[in-house]
């Protein structure tokens, strides 16, 4: 029986290696499984989205009766911490623990702010819209509660993605990183995934109780995930808890920022991020309805969507990280995925006037792939444009710019569709008008994108060859 245990192990092995896209990312000192334990933070944060954007907004609304706009702000309410992203990972490259930690202390942190809004959260939403003897509390206990819920679960995603990613990337060398980002966003899309069908399948029956159930059972699994993430990745440092006992004098958020936005470029590359995830996030919420009232399609093959724009996007991750980690420049990368998103929406548009379902699920496929390979892209070049002591920072900058431009991005598209919906002769108009506006600003943002990133292309020098890197470390 042991052989066969061995066997069917050391068969897994090779497999991972050769078809998995990030597992050549490991090594004797960092191995995949190590790796694959850090990424489980990257799980708990998509069954947060999930839930919060996903399970929570339809909850609400149908079984809770909870007005769509009060929704619609409690949703948006973690959007509030997205700019101090930057601040966060700008704390975890200065900060020193009496063990010498830097990223430790703050996962742990957002673990516990994700903990604590989800254990209030059941019972905030339940007095928010009435229930049972909940219906003679006070209002605004039910706004404050849910509001601190949602908050406190925001805070503790952007948290935790930041410092857990700038945990990977100090674990790896420079030449691998675009491959361990790959695999940490490839986690993501798991998780949300994974608890998305979880979550639909435990709420099938709905009822108080089991909503109650599904929640708090989210915060006992972020709790227990995050803490086997956490366990032994980052080794203490003599170093560092001595500085921290001596009060040396600690580098100041202004000045550092200074000197990261004074790289070659990072100004223009945070402005494409903003234009670039602003044209491939404006249809997210759009995409479902866009099918089911102008082409016709049924609720099952438009629910099958988001998969295929999920899809889309593990196969642009991949990509991305296979071809970056060969010392492509990543700066062309997020050009060539801007690129690939001009004819996806102009597809997608033209998917209406012939009538044709298959090109509008071909054109989102292509439209995720896009986003993947501009994700990955500008990650990767912020990362590499940032001095080495600012990893926390840089990827905070582009976290908070990315989540806040996807925010702003889902509000447009939702507010310009309904803007056109109340036009006078609205019910006149062809099923596509409503949708049409929106696909065209994400191509014209996705050309401020294009033009914002060309002289990046010439400024920015080439990433150095992973032969020439290895060949120097030899040196």
């Amino acid at each position: 029986m042991l052989n066969y245990r061995k066997f069917a192990i050391g068969k897994l092995a090779q497999i991972g290696p050769r078809y998995l896209p990030f597992a050549d990312v490991a090594s004797e000192d960092v191995p995949l499984s190590r790796l694959l334990r850090l990424s489980l933070f990257q799980v708990t944060v998509g069954m947060a989205l999930v839930l919060l954007v996903g399970t929570l907004n339809r909850v609400m609304i149908v079984e809770l009766d909870v007005p769509a706009a009060l929704v619609g702000i409690m949703i948006s309410l973690p959007l509030l911490f997205a700019p101090f992203r930057t601040l966060i990972g700008f704390k975890s490259d200065t900060f020193s623990s009496a063990f010498g930690w830097r990223r430790v202390p703050f996962i742990w942190k957002g673990t516990m702010l994700q903990f604590g809004g989800f254990a209030i959260m059941p019972f905030a939403l339940l007095v928010l819209s009435g229930y049972g003897d909940a219906v003679d509390a006070p209002r605004w206990i039910g706004y404050g509660s849910a509001a601190l819920a949602f908050l406190l679960v925001g805070a503790g995603v952007h948290m935790v993605q930041t410092v857990g990613l700038a945990l990977a990337t100090d674990l790896v060398p420079e030449e691998d990183q675009p491959n361990v980002v790959g695999l940490m966003y490839v986690m993501l899309l798991v998780g949300m995934i994974v608890s998305a069908f979880i979550f639909g399948a435990l709420l099938e029956n709905y009822t108080p109780g089991r909503l109650i159930q599904c929640i708090q059972g989210a915060a006992v699994v972020t709790i227990v995930l995050n803490a086997a993430a956490m366990w032994k990745q980052e080794g203490r440092n003599r170093e560092r808890a001595m500085a921290s006992l001596e009060n040396r004098p600690k580098p100041q958020f202004a000045d550092s920022w200074q000197q990261f936005i004074a790289g070659q470029g990072a100004m223009r590359l945070l402005v494409v991020i903003a234009f670039g995830t602003l044209g491939f996030g404006m249809a997210d919420v759009l995409l479902e309805p866009y099918g089911g009232q102008v082409l016709n399609m049924s609720v099952a093959q438009t629910t099958k969507l988001t998969a295929v724009l999920a899809a889309g996007s593990l196969v642009g991750f991949a990509l991305a990280s296979r071809v970056l980690s060969r010392g492509a420049s990543p700066v062309n990368m997020s050009f060539y995925g801007a690129l690939v998103g001009l004819p996806a929406f102009a597809a997608i548009i033209a998917s209406a006037q012939v009538d044709a379902p298959m090109l509008f699920v071909g054109a989102t496929l292509a439209a995720g792939f896009g986003a993947g390979l501009f994700g990955h892209g500008t990650l990767t070049a912020t990362m590499r444009n940032a001095p080495k002591d600012q990893i926390g920072l840089s990827l905070g900058a582009w976290g908070a710019v990315q989540a806040t431009s996807a925010g702003i991005g889902v509000a447009m598209g939702g507010i310009i569709r309904d803007i056109v919906v109340s036009l006078p002769g609205a019910a006149t108009f062809a099923p596509e008008t409503a949708y049409t506006p929106v696909f065209v600003l994400e191509i014209i943002c996705l050309l401020a994108a294009l033009i914002a990133l060309y002289p990046l292309m010439r400024k920015i020098t080439r990433t150095r060859p992973l032969q020439t890197y290895l060949q120097s470390k030899r040196t």
